[in-house]
Formats: structure tokens, sequence, C-alpha cells
């Protein structure tokens, strides 16, 4: 069902006496915002930028945990397994070192 098809859904509800006027406002309005899950996403990856201050190599950690909240050596412990493990965590540091960018 499309936007402008929900919306005339709504007002035909309205019309019909099924929905009072606030109950059409509210939905109206619920229907008109953006999800919010996806506004947190994309501002959690505009956040993400490699740390100046919080850095023992190329500041990835320090930004990770900066736009995440979690303590930056929890992340750091993190890449340090990955990379004992199978050297997943070298990879994953050296491609965040090269494409995400420094503040």
């Amino acid at each position: 069902m499309s936007f402008v098809d929900e919306l005339a859904r709504l007002e035909q509800l309205r019309a019909n006496g099924t929905l009072t006027d606030d109950e059409f406002q509210r939905a109206k309005a619920r229907l008109l915002e953006p999800p919010p899950a996806v506004n947190e996403a994309a501002a959690a990856m505009n956040r993400l930028r490699r740390s100046r201050d919080d850095r023992w190599i190329g500041g990835v950690c320090g930004g990770i945990a900066r736009a995440t909240g979690v303590e930056s050596w929890i992340w750091r412990l993190l890449i340090a397994v990955l990379f004992v493990f199978g050297g997943t965590g070298l990879v994953i540091y050296v491609l965040l070192w090269i494409f995400v960018p420094e503040e």
C-alpha cells in the first residue's frame, strides 16, 4: 500500500466516523514521520570517524568507541582476539583504517 493510499484510507476512516479527529491526527503524524531506527542507524554511521585523541595505531577503535558508546579497550580486545583467531581482526582493522575518515 502506497503512502497516498494510506492517507486516503485514514481520511476515509475519519469521514465514516471510525476515527476521531484526534486519532486521525495521531495516525497521520505517525505515518508522516520516518521510522526512528533508520535515523539512528544513519546517524551512527555518519558519526563514525577515526579518533585523533584515543588512538594507538590508526584511531579506528577509538572512533568506533566514540560512535557506539562502548569503551575503546573493549574494541581493541575484540580486534586482538579476532586477529589471533584467523587473522580477521587485522583485515577488519586495515579496511576500517582505509575507509573510515579521520575526525
